[in-house]
């Protein structure tokens, strides 16, 4: 039987946080989810407030945590430009001094961290596919740049807190993942066209829709780094993601059809600095931790659909007006009066 360990995770209310926190009270630990609900939501752990073995704690990482705990998984920063250009100097500072303090916390009380890096690393690449020894090509003075170069800064501080203060560290390069729970408004390509396709709105592409990504469902991914942090000897640098490429072009022709939607496509002038490609090479991954994905694209994208699906019906009756019955008083006595009121909305705890 595995033992029952503590387990923090920063950021553990937003997309990836929450399926990571699921899996790994399923599988018996103690989870501390630490979030300061800039981009996550209460809405992704809800179901999880009432479990004997979670608990919420509202935080941001720029600022010391106290806690005991046995592994650390360090998920804790915007990770769509939309979110994280929009206070770029705070972005970087979650990356660099948010690190500091959680790599603090792993050394004082000797647990194991997972930083959770990025494809974003290997910035626009001119290696292709990309292997964790390329070493990228990267604007540092990008707007991407808060994330692209924290980003790397995190990884440099793993490495020097383990070299030089023998904390053990985990280091998992994620590209594109996509899955139910992710940020509607977070500018990713896959929640923007799903989204737009269920609205029945054009559906935007952002230069000629040549560029490609790998989708990688968001089951296997978490499968991916519980399988990192339990290695015994590899800290990595090692790629989570999928490595069959598509282009954004079919990526759109594909969710459209999927939703059987009418919406036409549009185009959009590329962002700067946008990678024309991105793709792991994950052989180190297969060697190392036996972990390849699992779920097609097509399976992927269809259970992703419905969770927005829902979503967005539930957002709408949210929004709906609501009738009010009001007692009023009058000379002749009591009457009721019935009125509509339009409700406020209800936004998304954090957002």
């Amino acid at each position: 039987m595995t033992r029952r360990k503590t387990i923090v995770v920063t950021g553990g209310a937003g997309f990836l946080g929450s399926h990571l926190c699921e899996r790994l009270l399923d599988r018996g630990h103690d989870v501390i989810c630490v979030d300061n609900f800039f981009t996550g939501s209460k809405e992704n752990i809800r179901h999880l407030l009432n479990h004997d073995h979670f608990e919420l704690i509202r935080h941001d990482i720029v600022e010391p945590l106290y806690v005991e705990c046995d592994e650390i998984y360090n998920l804790a920063c915007p990770a769509s430009p939309i979110h994280y250009q929009e206070n770029p100097i705070k972005t970087i500072k979650t990356s660099t001094v948010g690190m500091v303090n959680m790599l603090g916390l792993a050394r004082r009380v000797g647990a194991c961290l997972l930083q959770a890096s990025t494809s974003e690393v290997y910035g626009d690449p001119e290696v292709h596919p990309q292997r964790e020894t390329y070493r990228g090509n990267v604007s540092v003075l990008s707007p991407r740049a808060c994330y692209d170069e924290g980003k790397r800064v995190a990884e440099t501080l793993c490495m020097d807190y383990h070299r030089q203060n023998g904390v053990d560290v985990r280091i998992a390069r994620i590209f594109n993942t996509y899955g139910p729970r992710m940020h509607p408004d977070d500018g990713r390509v896959v929640s923007n066209f799903i989204v737009q396709a269920l609205q029945k709105k054009p559906l935007t592409i952002y230069g000629n829709g040549k560029q490609t990504r790998s989708f990688c469902y968001v089951d296997d991914l978490i499968d991916g780094l519980t399988r990192l942090m339990v290695h015994p000897k590899f800290f990595g640098p090692v790629n989570l993601g999928n490595p069959h490429e598509v282009t954004v072009g079919d990526l759109a022709r594909r969710i459209r059809q999927f939703t059987k939607s009418s919406s036409r496509i549009v185009y959009r002038s590329l962002p700067q600095d946008d990678p024309q490609q991105r793709c792991p090479d994950i052989r180190l991954a297969r060697r190392t931790l036996h972990w390849e994905p699992r779920v097609p694209l097509e399976r992927g994208l269809q259970t992703t659909i419905r969770w927005f699906r829902k979503r967005l019906e539930t957002s709408r009756a949210d929004s709906a007006p609501r009738v009010k019955k009001i007692r009023r008083r009058s000379e002749g006595g009591s009457h009721m009066s019935v009125f509509k009121k339009s409700a406020m909305p209800t936004g998304r705890g954090g957002a």
